[in-house]
This record gives structure tokens, C-alpha cells and sequence, in this order.
């Protein structure tokens, strides 16, 4: 194939190649980075392109490998490398982060805020804390569920506010 033919069918892709860079991506800028990217690898292996092979499905190919090989790169370039001496970071989940003296309270702290609760409002909440359901706190307190519900509300809502301070 001649160059001139072989530049005029790669010009005629590149609105195909556009969108599917776009369906790739999913992002206009990187498509059209992409899309360039493409098209310099095209040519400059306009040499190793053969005749009798389906041009369309070629270039394509190159932009998927293209695409493949970035997002495989930004993987690896993510990818945390612990330099501690005995490889705590990466022995600890990253959703696990030990809370700091801040953020932390005593079980006491907490128990001596939910024991100020006047009774209407700490026995409802003690027991969804205990893991018991809606319906059974208001069956067993012989309480319409809807109050149940609002006494925990307000419950919680009266625990923040007292530990609120410890932020």
C-alpha cells in the first residue's frame, strides 16, 4: 500500500477511532490523547502493516493495546511500596488505619454519657446496640414502633452532642 493510501484510510478512521477512545476512556481530553497517540504509533509502523490484513481491525488493535498498557502503568504507578523496616504498612489494610488518641474513647466515657439518658430514651437505645430489632424493642417496651424508632434517633443524636467536644 502506498503511503498516501495508507495516510488517506487512517484519516478516514478517525472519527470511528474517536469514539471508541471516548468509550475507552470515558473521558474527552484522555480520548483524544488517545486518539493521537494512536495515530503516531500508526505511523510510524506504517512499515509493519501487511496487505492482505484488515486495516480497520489493525488500527484498533493498536489503540486497545495502547489503552491497555497505560492503565497498566497507572496500576503499577499506584501500587504502594512499604519502606518500613518490618513491613507494617503493607501487613495493615489501607480501611484499617489505627485511630489516634483523638478520635478514640473510653468504654466508660461512653457508658457514663448513654447512663445520663433519662430511662424513656437509654433502654431503647442499649438494646439496638445489643443487636435487638425495632419491633422487638417496641414489643417488649409495649411502645409503638415509631416512638422506638425516634427515642434511638434522638438518643444518638444526644450521644454526639455530649461527645461531641473529643472532635
Amino acid at each position: 500500500m502506498t503511503t498516501a493510501k495508507f495516510r488517506e484510510k487512517l484519516l478516514g478512521l478517525q472519527q470511528n477511532l474517536l469514539n471508541f477512545a471516548f468509550v475507552l476512556t470515558s473521558n474527552r481530553d484522555d480520548a483524544y490523547d488517545l486518539l493521537q497517540d494512536t495515530t503516531l504509533k500508526v505511523l510510524d509502523s506504517s512499515d509493519l502493516y501487511q496487505d492482505d490484513t484488515n486495516f480497520k481491525g489493525w488500527v484498533f488493535t493498536i489503540m486497545r493495546n495502547i489503552f491497555i498498557n497505560r492503565y497498566r502503568r497507572m496500576v503499577r504507578s499506584a501500587t504502594v511500596v512499604d519502606t518500613s523496616d518490618d513491613l507494617y504498612r503493607i501487613n495493615t489494610p489501607e480501611n484499617c488505619l489505627q485511630p489516634s488518641p483523638e478520635d478514640t474513647y473510653l468504654a466508660s466515657e461512653i457508658a457514663d454519657v448513654v447512663n445520663s439518658f433519662p430511662d424513656g430514651y437509654r433502654i431503647p437505645f442499649t438494646m439496638h446496640v445489643a443487636g435487638y430489632k425495632y419491633a422487638e424493642i417496641a414489643e417488649r417496651m409495649h411502645l409503638p414502633l415509631g416512638t422506638v424508632k425516634s427515642r434511638i434517633f434522638y438518643a444518638r443524636k444526644f450521644l454526639q452532642a455530649r461527645l461531641a467536644d473529643y472532635r
